[in-house]
This record gives C-alpha cells, structure tokens and sequence, in this order.
C-alpha cells in the first residue's frame, strides 16, 4: 500500500503562524501516515518547533487546519492530547526523585489509578530498557539515561502518536544507537513516530517517509525512496570489476546518455551518472560486458539524504 493511501495520524493543511511580522510558517501541508516513522527536517529558523507545537496543542495556529487521528488539534484539544505524547529538546527532570518516582508522579497525573501504576511503569521501563534504574535518583543518570527516562515518561500514557523533537541531541554513539533500536521497536508495536532531527544519516537508516522545511514552506513530504528519486534529474549506477583490469572510465564516458564516469579511488569500482532514460541500466551493463569486463556487482548508486536535503534547502534564518 502507498504512502498516501495509508490513514493519516497527522494531517497539516494549508498551517500558517507569524511571530510579528516574520512568517514562521507558511501554508505548509503534509501528512504523516499511522504507523509509519516519519522525519521532520530543516535549517535552524525553517519552522520545526512552531510546526510541533501547533500539532501537540501548545500552539494555536493563525490559519489552517492540524489533525491528529482526524481530531482538530483547535476544537478537540482535549480529545488530542489524550493521543500523543510529546517530548522537547529541552525537558526539565525532577533531579531528586527516583525514575519510579519520578515516573508514578506523572502516571498519576495523567489519570493512571494507584493500583495499575506499578505494572505500567514496569512495562514502559523494560521497553526503554531501564529496568535496573528504577531505584537511581534521576540526577545521577548519564546524559543518555536521562533521555531514556524523558522517553518512558511519555510512554507512561500509552500515546499513539510520539512527537520527539531532536530526541538524540547530545547523545554518545552508543546511546544514539540504543535509543534509535528503542524507537523501531515502538514503531513494530504500532505507534506512529514523528521526528525532528538534524541527523540526516539517521533519519536515512531509521524513517520511511521524511517532511523537509525550509523557511516556513514544505519543500518535500513523502518516502525517503521518493526524495532520493526526485530530487535529480539523473541516476547513478556503481559496477564492480575484476581486480586488474584496464581503467574503462572514458570509454564510459562516451557512452550516449552518459554525463559522468569515474574509477572510485582505492576500488575495483566504477560510478557512472546517467541521464534518465528507459532500460539505462541494460545499456550500461551491456557496455561493459562488451568491453570485456568481468563485472562482479552492478546497482543503483542511490543518493545520501544530505545531498537531496542541500538540494531542496538554502540554509540560514528566514
């Protein structure tokens, strides 16, 4: 089933929010499909937070229409926040408290009866993974740990939709590792997942689909597979030869169609950019049979999201 086929846990419409006379947002529409794990990114200044602000109800947008669920995020607020949980880049942790404590006086908030606390916070700490931290005061956990607590917080009230803004930001690899396989397994359990990131290699590994922003406006909402593909007129093949061989890249070169080719340093490897045209690929391969070559692999060389995020964004406050 598509992208867009799939019922959506968030529905932007046509969003627009000013601060003074700067436009923070402007008529900026995009869906994000149930289920799925969806990025959110974009320049520092491009609308992010006021985006995430006006879909968890702490912001009431000057135009347009937010859904969550099919809930207006204005009219049902209540019926909304029910549904999601969202966790800051900055967040404040009661320093003093143990997690349980500090957990159980946020399940208690939420509403959770005294009798069923005790399981749902056992439950949320095993899928973090936080178990044996039940007992530690708050303020002695790493930076990591303290993220992982924010997390199961959230988690505490069982939302379908997590909306978590730069939840990595100043993580070590290994807790940014930890903390991405928690975030796939939510996903497995059903919960929709919205993130916004700088991280762009990440978000790569980790989403299905991806929203990109840059002063105030969407420049692309969609499948990663989607914003590779669109975002060049072009596509790139990688081919793998025989140790030894004769350097193929000019006769490459002058192939019709083809605009680049080279022989990837340190490699056995050939990158070829080609205009788009049908049955590119057979061509390329049949060229390099015909030149003799032992050709061990040949794919697309499909475009790092860097390089689709540089081409869609200029960067900079707006």
């Amino acid at each position: 089933m598509s992208q867009s086929a799939l019922p959506a846990a968030v529905e932007v419409v046509n969003l627009s929010h000013a601060f003074g006379s700067r436009w923070a947002v402007r008529n900026a529409s995009f869906r994000v499909p149930a289920g799925s794990l969806h990025g959110f990114v974009g320049p520092n200044g491009a609308g992010k937070t006021t985006t995430l602000k006006a879909i968890c109800t702490l912001l009431q947008p000057h135009s347009g229409v937010v859904r969550v669920f099919g809930l207006d995020v204005v009219a049902q607020a209540h019926e909304v926040r029910r549904r999601l949980g969202f966790m800051p880049d900055h967040f404040s942790m009661y320093r003093r408290m143990t997690v349980f404590e500090y957990l159980d006086f946020f399940a208690a908030a939420y509403g959770i009866p005294m009798a069923q606390r005790d399981k749902v916070i056992g439950d949320v700490l095993t899928i973090t993974d936080m178990d044996g931290r039940r007992n530690d005061l708050v303020g002695g956990l790493s930076r990591g740990m303290q993220q992982r607590v924010a997390l199961s917080r959230v988690l505490v009230s069982d939302p379908e939709l997590l909306l978590l803004d730069e939840p990595a930001s100043g993580l070590d690899p290994r807790a940014r590792i930890e903390l991405m396989e928690i975030l796939r397994e939510l996903q497995r359990m059903g919960k929709t997942i919205f993130i916004s990131s700088h991280i762009l290699s990440e978000l790569a590994e980790l989403c299905d689909s991806v929203t990109i922003i840059d002063g105030g406006k969407i420049k692309y909402s969609g499948s990663i597979n989607g914003l590779l593909k669109t975002t060049t007129e072009n596509q790139a093949f990688r081919i793998g030869v025989g140790a030894g061989e004769p350097d193929h890249s000019e006769k490459l070169a002058g192939l019709p169609g083809v605009l680049r080719a080279e022989r990837v340093e340190g490699t056995d490897e050939y990158r070829v950019e080609m205009e788009h045209r049908h049955g590119a690929s057979n061509i390329l391969l049949k060229a390099m049979m015909d030149l003799g070559a032992i050709v061990h692999s040949f794919g697309e060389d499909r475009r790092h999201l860097n390089d689709a995020f540089m081409d869609l964004t200029k960067g900079g406050l707006n």
